[in-house]
């Protein structure tokens, strides 16, 4: 399952009195894990930016005059999210608002609402009464956000995309990944571990066997007599 993770800045709070997106990332998933795949792009609004919004983000008027505008990235936009993958927003209703907006204004069909999954609806369901910003959530599922020092489209669609594992329960499954990879490189130090013993020069000839013995006692289909012919025989013995 592909999802896209994603988050705008803009000038302010309604594209309908003259407020524009000034950057925008996003943060592909596939069965709710990243891929490393993103878009990110800082935007020109084509007006000043409100000394209110800067605060915010911290993207100037000066920083954006040679950036490009929504026209010239709106399809790369639309081909990164493609056609079908869920968009997964926090307060869904306002970004894609100005999406809708920004692409509209350049000719082009916005996604379906159907698409939308919003996580702060997510959240309030999950945790009611609690705090559900972005920042709250981070804190609540033990995320580090301490390089958020201001709003920025990507970082924060990445910090999402973790969010949102919680939310879905999605880290469950990552744990039983991890669980895996963890077994198996139990296995192999073990191994290495009984790979040494068998070749140290400095063990005598007693604490050989009573290695081997033990390995011996682990059963004939233990992984280990693979690597430990003599074993083998001694368990036969």
């Amino acid at each position: 399952m592909r999802e896209i993770v994603f988050d705008t800045e803009t000038t302010g709070f309604d594209p309908a009195t003259g407020d524009r997106v000034v950057e925008i990332g996003c943060v592909e998933l596939l069965n709710r894990i990243p891929t490393g795949a993103t878009f990110h792009a800082y935007i020109n609004p084509e007006r000043d930016m409100p000394a209110s919004a800067q605060a915010v983000h911290g993207l100037s008027t000066q920083f954006l005059s040679d950036k490009p505008l929504f026209a010239e990235i709106a399809e790369k936009f639309l081909e990164f999210i493609g056609e079908d993958s869920k968009l997964v927003a926090h307060n869904a209703g306002f970004d894609m608002t100005f999406v809708d907006f920004e692409l509209k204004k350049c000719g082009l069909v916005p996604p379906t609402r159907d698409r939308v999954v919003d996580t702060l609806t997510l959240a309030r369901r999950k945790h009611p009464g609690g705090g559900n910003k972005l920042d709250d959530l981070c804190t609540r599922y033990g995320i580090d956000n301490s390089h958020r020092t201001k709003h920025g489209a990507l970082l924060d669609a990445e910090l999402l995309a973790e969010v949102y594992a919680e939310l879905a329960g999605g880290r469950q499954a990552n744990l039983g990944l991890v669980t895996a990879v963890q077994e198996e490189i139990s296995v192999s130090a073990i191994v290495t571990a009984s790979r040494k013993m068998e070749q140290a020069s400095y063990l005598s000839d007693g604490e050989r066997d009573a290695h081997r013995k033990f390995v011996s006692s682990l059963g004939d289909k233990a992984i280990w007599l693979e690597y430990l012919p003599d074993a083998k025989r001694t368990a036969a013995e």
